[in-house]
Formats: structure tokens, sequence, C-alpha cells
């Protein structure tokens, strides 16, 4: 409130507040001196001319009465009178009003006020049973009271107007003094020199003008002195502007001259890791050669530190190639028809050994409202769930771990798919989940040291379900478990619903179950074949009852057995373990073993083979489907009870069946796994003799499968296979049991560099042969192995037809690996290689328009060595080769057309496999210059040998109609 305001409420409220209440309080008084008046003016009046009207009453005078009556009706203020006697009305003058109408008799005078009314009621004592009732008008009385209240409020009115302009005058008087000093201060807040305040003031405001001046005065001061270093302080800013400006240009420039350093750099790297092969690989052939010939002792050790510091050369350009390909960062999704649930499948039968050595219970739950196919990237979503499963499984002791499958959203063919893996293992406090997927972070610093791990795992999972539109995160508690999902946007064309494998007509199951998840899954999965679920297993047709291994040993198969026979229905016997000997094992007619995690097809094969009396043999564990499961709308009992677990082997008639026990005792068994019909078949004819028993597998899901229903002795593994590769397959493998992480497996594979040699060995692999087989290695290799050799023919020493044509693969391509191109004839390496080296170092190569032409399309003499100088068995490899050229035509060209580099690597790759056991030196050159090319190069690079390849294709093909050869054939 201003001082103004305060000034005018103290000058004229207050006076004015108190004048009103001294003249409410005279009006008030005022007014009931008027009433207390009039009341005993009715009062006497009606006292004196009530003894009248009772004597004129008594004497029935009705004009005495009459003339008393009007006396009182002279009285200004009576509105009507009325004379009772005994309840009769007299008299009446003038009209009664409401409230006088109501009046009884009184026993004395008696006066009532109603506002405006006022009621007179007198007895007449000279007369029994009669009264008086006058009406009063009491409008006078407030008329008057209304009067001196306008006399009262004009009163107020001119005292207020005298007050307020005393206090305005005041008021100015005081206030502007203090309005020009405010004024001034505004002008000192505005930045502006304002006048001094005059000084003619009374004392006090005069004091405050003198300390404004003095105000005024210092503020001068300060902004002279301010100004003065706004000046200095910006003629130093400026320099120092044009300081930074420089230092800006020139980090600019350095900058720009260090992107261009780098991307120097990366040319540099790249084209020098080309340039430096050739003459390296070069070295190392003709080192090969020189080690073949006659040396003494110390001509030999000099070799062998050439070889050695060649083989390290090789290996720091090759990790040199790496890095500049790494710098790239370039990543392409593919977007093709994925079958989800055969996907997690595969995954959960590579991680079930693992998960089976700790006890753990390995569960999928695929919901039914999932596509049976959708699309996406296969390799990227594996991935994921891989390391996923694998983390869960790794940081688990004990429980369970479930990979949950469900559609979140769906609209038309988009919908969104939430992918969940939950586990009961150490769990993570809030701190860990915030920083769990950061690249090279784990959830503490000793996890890396307990568990292992780099803690990238979770940083590429990340940035790929990113990229491919998803979000990943974690619910989880320390101590007690944790759940990693993520969703992802993706479609499908296929059906929602999945047709049931069986329709088993009512077909009475016993289930005996004790982990809850794993038993409601059994029991959604018969619920949908159409099964009667009984409580003992007399009453069932069959029964499926999970025991624990140990029932399996040797001291317990007894109770077990008896158990079995007692029962009238074939068991299907659940372990949460690898596969035993089931014949070993001695169970009665109808009963199996399955291991855990189940598939369903798996399921519905040893079910529908069960009830139709009939033995199923493990196969292939993939690709199989996991129960499905329905969608989340539908009625469960629980989320859990809704699926199944994931690939286990199948059962089926192994199409090579693996050696009987007693015959493993005489002979050594071997695993030969190879996608190719003629690679399969040539190792076999290699290496099959009377101290080998030979097992051929056609995938790596195939030989899983053989791997957990027999110990082998050795494993010949190919590397790059549809499905479960060779690396997959082999660290699956190791994992079965701790016998097979002691077996051999060798790999066998066309193309391999020194780097991913090394790679190989890591992976879990013992020793790595290159195709075409050396037969002194593969010999010596056997020797070392499994004790015996190959037979005398097959391990002739090689021969010069052996090293024919062997370093025209060297001067092929500047990236070919030396152990591959030793095929290649020593004077042709001599004569390429010198005039390669004979060139200007500088000068970019490209022998595409010439490539091979020196070499001739057929060699029976190099087949027949190949083939371990079986010369009839190398006509036929030759003759399989050509009868398949057709097909890997078709193949090599849809995939040109697709520009699907990797479709057309696999084609090269299997065409590469099958030229190096066959007399196709021209051919074989080509292939395997072709594949270093699309590996180093990509398509663009191969496009030029291609018409080479066609007429090396052309030749074989003539040469197998003309010659009439059979093509090979035999047991895959």
């Amino acid at each position: 409130m201003s001082l103004r305001t305060r000034l005018m409420l103290a000058l004229v409220g207050l006076p004015l507040l108190l004048l009103g209440l001294a003249i409410s309080l005279a009006l008030y008084q005022d007014h009931g001196l008027r009433e207390a008046a009039m009341e005993e003016n009715l009062s006497t009046a009606t006292r004196l001319v009530a003894p009248e009207l009772g004597e004129a009453l008594s004497l029935d005078d009705i004009a005495g009465v009459q003339a008393a009556a009007n006396r009182l009706m002279d009285i200004p203020s009576v509105r009507a009178l009325r004379l009772v006697q005994q309840d009769q009305v007299v008299l009446e003058l003038g009209r009664l009003r409401a409230e006088a109408l109501n009046v009884e008799a009184p026993g004395q005078g008696l006066l009532t006020q109603h506002y405006r009314q006022w009621v007179l009621t007198t007895p007449i004592t000279a007369v029994d049973g009669a009264y008086l009732i006058l009406d009063i008008d009491a409008s006078l009385l407030l008329l008057a009271t209304y009067s001196d209240i306008a006399r009262g409020a004009m009163i107020l009115l001119v005292c207020g107007l005298l007050l307020f302009l005393v206090a305005f005058t005041l008021g100015r008087r005081l206030t502007q003094p203090l309005d020009d000093i405010a004024h001034l201060l505004d002008q000192l807040a505005a930045g502006r020199q304002p006048h001094h305040l005059p000084l003619d003031h009374p004392l006090e405001l005069a004091e405050l003008g003198r300390r404004v001046n003095a105000l005024i005065d210092h503020q001068a001061r300060a902004r002279e002195d301010l100004q003065q270093q706004i000046e200095h302080a910006t003629s130093e800013l400026q320099e120092s502007m044009e300081t930074i400006e420089v230092q800006n240009i020139e980090l600019d420039m350095a900058h720009r001259q260090a992107v261009e350093a780098n991307r120097v750099k990366s040319e540099f790297l790249a084209n020098m890791s080309h340039e430096i092969r050739t003459p390296l690989n070069g070295i190392i052939g003709f080192c090969r050669l020189l080690g073949r010939s006659s040396l003494d002792p110390r001509q030999r050790e000099w070799l062998d530190q050439v070889q050695r510091a060649c083989d390290n050369l090789m290996s720091l350009v090759n990790d040199v190639l790496d890095f500049s390909k790494l710098e790239a960062g370039r990543l392409v999704l593919e977007q093709v028809p994925v079958d989800l649930q055969s996907l997690v499948d595969e995954v959960l039968g590579l991680q079930a050994p693992l998960a089976q050595q700790k006890g753990l219970q390995l569960l999928s739950l695929i919901y039914d409202d999932v596509p049976a196919e959708i699309t996406g990237d296969p390799l990227r979503l594996r991935q994921i769930i891989t390391n996923l499963v694998n983390n869960a499984i790794k940081f688990t002791d004990r429980g369970e771990i479930i990979v949950r499958v469900m559609v979140e959203q769906s609209r038309h063919e988009r919908f969104t798919l939430r992918i969940s893996v939950s586990d009961t293992g150490i769990g993570l406090s809030d701190s860990q989940q915030r920083r769990l997927f950061q690249a090279f972070r784990q959830a503490t610093a000793g996890h890396s040291r307990q568990y292992g791990g780099t803690g990238l795992g979770l940083a590429i999972s990340r940035q790929l379900i990113e990229q491919m539109g998803g979000t990943i995160g974690v619910d989880s508690t320390l101590d007690h478990g944790s759940t990693f999902h993520f969703t992802l946007p993706l479609t499908s064309t296929a059906s929602q619903v999945r047709a049931p494998e069986l329709a088993l007509d009512q077909a009475s199951i016993f289930v005996e179950e004790p982990h809850g998840p794993t038993r409601r899954a059994l029991l959604h999965m018969l619920e949908q074949w159409d099964a009667r679920v009984v409580a003992s297993p007399q009453q069932a047709a069959l029964a499926l009852e999970a025991i624990a291994i140990e029932e399996l040993e040797e001291g317990r198969i007894g109770e077990l057995r008896a158990r079995l026979r007692q029962r009238n229905c074939p068991t299907l016997l659940l372990i949460n373990a690898g596969l035993p000997d089931v014949p070993g094992l001695g169970l009665p007619d109808g009963s199996s073993v399955l291991s855990k995690p189940l598939a369903r097809q798996t399921l519905a094969e040893a079910v529908e083979g069960a009830l139709a009396g009939t033995r199923h043999r493990p196969s292939l564990p993939a690709p199989t489907t996991p129960p499905a499961l329905p969608s989340r709308q539908s009625h469960v009992p629980d989320e859990t009870s809704t699926a199944a677990p994931a690939a286990p082997p199948q059962w089926n008639n192994s199409p090579t069946p693996p050696p009987s026990p007693d015959t493993q005792t005489s002979m050594a068994s071997l695993l030969i796994v190879d996608d190719s019909e003629t690679n399969r078949l040539l190792l076999r004819e290699l290496v099959e003799g009377p101290e080998r028993r030979v097992t051929l597998a056609t995938s790596g899901e195939e030989a899983l499968a053989l791997a957990q229903q027999q110990l082998y002795d050795m494993v010949l593994m190919d590397i790059r296979m549809g499905g479960m590769d060779g690396v997959e397959t082999t660290q699956a493998i190791r994992q079965l049991s701790p016998a097979w992480a002691k077996r051999p497996i060798i790999a066998v594979t066309a193309h391999v560099l020194e780097h991913q040699r090394r790679a190989l060995l890591q992976s879990g692999m013992d020793d790595v042969l290159i195709k075409p087989l050396d037969t002194e290695c593969l010999d010596r290799l056997l020797r070392e192995r499994l004790g015996s050799g190959l037979t005398e023919t097959t391990a002739a020493p090689n021969s010069p037809v052996t090293d024919k044509y062997r370093q025209d693969a060297s001067d092929a391509d500047d990236s070919v690996e030396p152990a591959v191109r030793d095929q290649a004839h020593g004077k042709a390496l001599g004569k390429n290689l010198g005039k390669n080296l004979g060139k200007d170092q500088g000068q970019t190569r490209d022998n595409s328009d010439d490539q091979g032409n020196d070499l001739p399309d057929i060699d029976i003499a190099l087949g027949t060595r190949l083939a371990g100088g079986r010369e009839a068995l190398a006509r036929q490899l030759l003759a399989s080769l050509g009868a398949s050229l057709d097909e890997t035509r078709r193949e090599i060209e849809a995939a040109l057309a697709a520009e699907d580099e990797e479709a057309l690597l696999d084609s090269i790759h299997a065409l590469n496999g099958a030229c190096r056991y066959c007399g196709v030196p021209r051919m074989a050159l080509l292939v395997e210059t072709l594949e270093t090319r699309l590996r180093s190069r990509g398509i663009d690079g191969v496009r030029p040998l291609l018409p080479t390849l066609e007429q090396a294709m052309t030749q074989v093909e003539r040469w197998q109609q003309d010659s009439g050869e059979t093509p090979l054939k035999g047991p895959v």
C-alpha cells in the first residue's frame, strides 16, 4: 500500500468512520424515542376512551359508542378499529389488516409490533367479554427515521469532501518529493545521469534528497570506472578472439589433414597388404619348393628360419588387412524368411550341453500367435538370442532358463515381436543395470575373471537391435535372477495358426515331470494333439516320465528296468543330459530316451512311433519346431504352461549306422562331416580301411546327433556348410561330454588364410587340413592321432605329378593363401613368379584375361594322385563333377542376378571344394582365384574371370560326355 493511500485513509477514512458511528448512534436513539412517544400516546388515548365505550355499551348507547370510537380514529396513526363483545363485532371502523384479524380476547392491554403494522388490544372492563382492537400504521415513524438517515448521509458526504481536499493537499506536498526521488532512481537504473534534487523541502525530505544526490555522484564515478574497465577488457578480448580465430583455422587445417591422412592410411593399408602378398607368396612358394630338395642340416635350419619369418610377416599383413576392413564399419541387414521356432531351437540345442552340465532346465515358450515365418535377418537374430542365452547360462548356477517369444502388437502383416530370456541367476543391482549395455563393461569388475567374456556381447546386441528398429532392456533383482527382453518390428505373410503335428484321438498318456513349466508345456502340447492325460501309467497307452541321469547308471538301471516292465505301455524317458547308448541300457521294448530340451517335432515323432509300436533312433536335432503357445489373450493356467523346450536330437533311422560296441573295440571309428557328396565319398575312400570304420554326415546338425549317440575316435569336419557350420558344430560337440572335449576334430577346408587357421585352432579344432588333402599329411595325422596310417597304395609318396601346376595359384590373385597354392606346378611357379617379380613394384597387375591358360583342363594323372592312386575313382569323381556343373552354373547365375554375394560365395566355395579332389587344374585355379577375390574385392572383382570359368566348366562337361564315365554313387 502506497504512502499516499495510507495518508488518505488516515485523513479521510478514519474521521468519516467516527462521524458515521456518531450519526448512527444518534439516529438509533431518536428512533427509539419516537417509538416510545407513539406508544405512550396510543396507550393514553385508549385508557381515556375505554370507560366511555364501556358505559355506552352497558346502556346500549350506540351513538355514544360511535362518538367515542371516532375520537380514537382521529389519531393519525390509527388505521382501523373494532369493538368486540362476547365474540360479536359491535362496531368496526376502517378495515383491519392481517395481523389484527387474528387477535384473541386479551386479559389486559397489549401492543404488538409487526414492522409497519402495530396492533393494540385493550379490554373494556365495564362490560364482560368486551375488548377493543386498534390497527395502527407505523409508516410515519419509519418515514421520520429515513429522513434522519438522509440528513446524516448528507452531513457525512459534506464532511468527506472537506476531508478529501485536506488530505489530497497534504499528500501532494508529501509524495511529490518522493515521486521525484523515484523517477531519479529509475533514471539511474536505466543508466542515465539525472540532475540533482532540490533541497527546498522539509527537514526529513531535504536530508533524503542530499543522500540521493550523493548516490548520483557515486554512480557517475562508478560508471566512468566501469567504462574504462570495459574498454580495457574489450581490447584484450579482441586480441584473444584474433588468437582463437588463428588457432581455429590451424585446428581446422589439422583436422582436414588428419582426415585425409586417415583416408590415405586406410587406402595404403588395403593396397599394401595386397601388394605385399604377391612377393611374399612367391617367397613362401619358393621356400616350400626348396624344402623338397636335398639340403644339408645347416641349410635346412636357414630355410626354416626364412619360413617362420615369412609366416610371421603373412600373419602381420593379414592382421593389417583385417584392421582396414574393420574401419569401414558397414553392416547390412538381410530381409529373408525366417522360421523363428527353428532358430530358437538351434540356439538352445547348441547351448543345451553347457546347461545340462550345470543341471539347469532349458525351456523355450513359443506362443501360439507367433507367425510360422517372419521376415528378418536370421544371422543377427541368432547372434542376439545366443548371446542372451549364453549369458543366462554363464551367470546361473541352478534353476531354469526360459526363452519366451510372443507377439506384443499386431496389425495386418506388421507386428512387434517380444523375445525375453529369463534366468534364476545372480541378478543385477540398479547401478549394474545402468552400465550393463556399455562396451567392455560387465556388472562388476570381477565377473570377467570369474565368468569370462569381454563385455562386448550385450553392447553388440543392443546396436544390432537398435539398427533393426527395436529396443532392449532388463528387469532384474540382485540374487533373484534377471530377464533380458527386446522387441523388434517385423513383417510376416505366413498364417498365424500352426496346424498340430499329431491327431491322437483321445489317446491316454501319462505325464510325470517334476519341473513345473516343462510339465505345463507338455500338457498344453498334448491338449493340442487331442490327447487325454491320465493319472496312472497303468491306465495309459503311453507314458512320458522325466528321470534323473543317475537312474541310468549301472547301479540303478536295474530298478528302472523293473519299473518299466511292470507297465502295460511304452515309456519315453526324459533326461536333462546328453543321450546315452540306448541299446546298451537294456530297456524294455517300446521304451526310449529323449534328451531335454525337447522340440515339438521331436516329441511328435517319438510319441507317434511309440504309440505305433516302433522304436526311434536319434537323427538331426535341427531344424525342429518348438511347441507353439496359445496367444496371450487365450486362457491358460499360467504363462509358462504353454510351451516346450527347444531342439534335442530327433529320433529316426540313421542313414549310416555307427559301428556296434564290439566292433569299436577292434577298429578306430571316424566321422566325416561334409555337405559335398563328392568330398564325403573321396574322404571315405582315402581313410576307410581294415583298421578304420567311417561314418558319413551331411551336415553339422546330423554330425551333432551322431556324436550324441556315439563317441568317435576322430572327426574330419568341413568348415563352410549350410545351417550349422563346422565351427559351431565343433563347439557343440565339445560340450557334449568330457570325453568329447579330448577327441581330435580336424578342420578340412579349401580356403584358409593364416589368421583364419589360427581362429580355427582357437575355436576348438585340433588341426587343419587343406583341400586337396596331401596323403602324406593325412597319413601322418592318422598315425599321430589313431596309431595307424593309410594303406600303402593310398599313402604313396608324392610324385612329380602331385606338385604339378602348383604356383599358378600364387599368381592368380594377390591374396591367395600359399598353402592353397601348392597345387600348382613348380615350373609354372618359377615362370609366373619370376615374371611378376620382374615388374615394376608400383604397377598394378590384372591377369583375369589369361588366368590359367597354360594349364590343361583335364589331368587324369593329377586326379589319380588326388584320389589316392585310384584311377577308376579319379575318373568317377571327375564325372561326378561334370554332372554337377549345370546346377552350379544356375546357382552362380542366380546369385549374380540377385547381387547376392553370400550365395555366390557358397556356390564358388562348394565348387572349389569339389575341384580340389579332381584332375581339373585349370578350373581349380580359376575357382580358387574367384573365391579369394570374392572375399577381398566383392562381386565386381570376380566378373572378369567368369567367362574363363565358363570355358573351363564347358571343357569338363564335354570330357564327361565323351568319356561316358558314370558319376560316383554311394551312401550319403
